[in-house]
């Protein structure tokens, strides 16, 4: 399977091949089809960090078998000197260095392409509209590597060489990326700058280049950092002092706890050696949502990681956590479903499962990061909201921000103290007089609460999932439940006014607007920008960063005659939240566009749907 969308055999015509001529500076598309398990890791991430170190915005993307090795795995590297991240729809520049798909992935290019590739594969048989460019990569490697254990690694930097010559990569920015990834491992560092080498000596000796594609240094970069979204959102749990973790490994979230047990040993150990936090590997996503709110009942910061599989098994538990009004914060990374689904696919596919999670009259708050910084920051805002709301709070995330690098501003250091939320101590009780566990004393229907241990009798209160009333006393009268279901659904509607806003771009020239949100935004903003190069179209633009909606999303869509929804899965779940939640006048405005084969949306695809829906010739 080739990831570009051109169809096996189907061949862009040659009237759109490039002109060699032409330069294409510091804009285009690098696909490394390798397989898995073959160590292409190291060589992938040398290429993307040697555009960034060249200060090219860049973005890399990594597609593999969710099983064994040896299946295809495909890796690609954007450079944009637009700032451009999301994933392009064509592939510019192939690295085939898997012989299974080298044939169908040469022939899913766009005419104009570049192919790099084994030269025994003869490839340039089958297109002619292609720059073609054959290495013997076993015959380079083997001159550089005498042990033939380790050819199998020192191969992909070959082709990293290969590249940097083709492209006019900065070779002093090569050589950083890779002793950075090298960094304590200096003989494995100068072996494979030798194999660099030795591909780059290759290709400016042995190649001429055909073909329009170059680097050139920019200054784009400067301050910016390359992380993942998963180790954001673990860096932004310790900095939000979570305590205690539980998990159950499943991709792909098990990164977002391996990195969090990292920063805690490194940062959370005392000089005694004693540590500040437990973490906890439970049998089960059930067992381990429960635990997060049996301590988060305790008083302790809580969280834990999953995937759809395991937010399906939390069910139970997450109902016990609304109706008992426990705080706890579940991060899950969204991947493809049903089922096993593709567990190493993207998607935004758990809304709806997450907003209602559970039996009976259930909703529960979301927070959706578009971003590794908002990943950072929703992990830390999470924290004081699952406290201050007492009730479990979901951050939404997927698998292409999680698992993929990306660029991004350095993180803010936060400057504001813990929101614990209404906790009541025992001088707050020997004043009060009285404690009601379940009372709305402010109108804001949130209760106080009380942590075991305080120090006062009347500090004690029995939680239960079972009916109670606001003193947390069993009952099953009628009144009771219903007083105390309405007050939960009047705690739904403060959360609107605690959650994150959304971005909100009104150009005031137009009366079709765009909402999307997550990993969608990255491909919508570039979608805006050919909608009005290449057909003059305004358009307005609002990211959703959380459920329940504020009122900005309501005056947003009052505000406009259309509003096309973005989002990537089949049944889409964002439009029916919103009209579940809009006035019955609005619903008829709003318009899909939906995106769900598993790979991270592009921004020619929003376009090419905009522009069918809207009738524009």
């Amino acid at each position: 399977m080739a990831t570009g969308d051109v169809a096996l055999g189907q061949q862009a015509s040659s009237a759109s091949a490039h002109d060699a001529s032409k330069r294409v500076v510091n804009d285009f598309s690098i696909q490394v089809a390798t397989v898995n398990g073959s160590g292409s890791q190291s060589a992938n991430s040398v290429l993307l960090k040697s555009i960034f170190g060249m200060g090219i915005p860049v973005s890399g993307k990594n597609l593999f078998p969710s099983n064994i090795a040896g299946l295809p795995t495909w890796y690609t590297i954007r450079a944009s000197k637009n700032g451009y991240v999301a994933r392009k729809k064509e592939i510019d520049i192939l690295i085939a260095m898997n012989g299974e798909t080298a044939k169908e992935d040469i022939l899913s290019l766009p005419a104009g392409a570049v192919a790099i590739y084994e030269e025994a594969q003869n490839l340039k048989q089958y297109r002619d509209d292609v720059a073609c460019y054959p290495v013997p990569f076993d015959k380079l490697t083997a001159a550089v590597c005498p042990e033939a254990r380790l050819r199998k690694l020192v191969k992909n930097m070959i082709y990293v060489g290969v590249a940097a010559q083709i492209l006019s990569f900065d070779m002093t920015a090569v050589e950083a990326a890779l002793r950075r990834q090298f960094a304590k491992k200096q003989k494995a560092a100068d072996l494979n700058w030798a194999a660099v080498q030795a591909g780059y000596n290759y290709a400016a000796e042995s190649l001429t280049k055909h073909d329009p594609y170059v680097l050139e240094r920019m200054h784009a970069t400067e301050g910016k950092i390359i992380i993942d979204g998963n180790a954001a959102a673990a860096l932004g749990a310790m900095f939000a002092g979570v305590t205690v973790v539980t998990w159950y490994p499943i991709t792909p979230s098990s990164s977002v706890v391996e990195q969090l047990i990292d920063y805690l040993k490194r940062y959370r150990v005392e000089p005694d050696g004693k540590a500040t936090f437990a973490v906890v590997q439970a049998e089960d996503e059930l067992a381990a949502v429960g635990m997060v709110l049996g301590a988060g009942w305790s008083g302790a910061r809580s969280m834990t990681a999953t995937s759809g599989p395991g937010i399906s098994l939390m069910a139970e538990f997450a109902g016990l956590g609304y109706f008992a009004e426990l705080p706890g914060v579940i991060f899950d990374i969204q991947r493809v479903g049903p089922s096993t689904g593709l567990p190493t696919r993207t998607a935004q596919a758990d809304l709806l499962s997450i907003a209602y999670l559970s039996h009976g009259d259930t909703k529960h708050v979301m927070l959706l990061p578009g971003s590794v910084k908002e990943c950072y920051e929703f992990a830390i805002a999470a924290f004081d909201l699952t406290e201050r709301l007492q009730t479990p709070v979901f951050v939404v995330s997927d698998l292409d921000l999680g698992m993929n690098n990306w660029m991004s501003e350095p993180f803010d250091y936060p400057e504001k103290p813990l929101d614990r939320g209404k906790v009541l101590t025992a001088d707050d009780l020997k004043r009060l007089g009285e404690f009601g566990r379940y009372k709305d004393v402010d109108g804001d229907a949130i209760p106080y609460r009380t942590l075991p241990g305080t120090d006062h009798p009347k500090a004690a209160y029995f939680t239960r999932g079972s009916g109670h009333n606001e003193k947390a006393l069993y009952t099953e009268r009628p009144d009771d439940y219903q007083n105390l279901m309405e007050r939960l659904n009047r705690k739904f509607e403060t959360a609107r006014t605690l959650v994150p806003h959304p971005i909100v771009v009104q150009t005031g020239k137009s009366k079709v607007g765009i909402i999307a949100f997550g990993t969608s935004d990255f491909a919508v903003q570039e979608s805006r920008d050919q909608l009005k190069k290449e057909y003059g179209v305004e358009t307005d633009y609002l990211r959703i960063r959380a459920f329940p909606f504020t009122k900005e999303v309501h005056e947003f869509v009052a505000s406009h005659e259309r509003v096309y929804i973005v989002e990537q899965n089949r049944d889409a779940q964002m439009l029916s939240l919103l009209k579940l939640d809009l006035p019955v006048e609005d619903i008829v405005k709003l318009r899909s566009i939906r995106h769900f084969n598993g790979l991270p949306i592009d921004a020619r695809s929003v376009t090419d749907e905009f522009v069918m829906q809207e009738g524009i010739i």
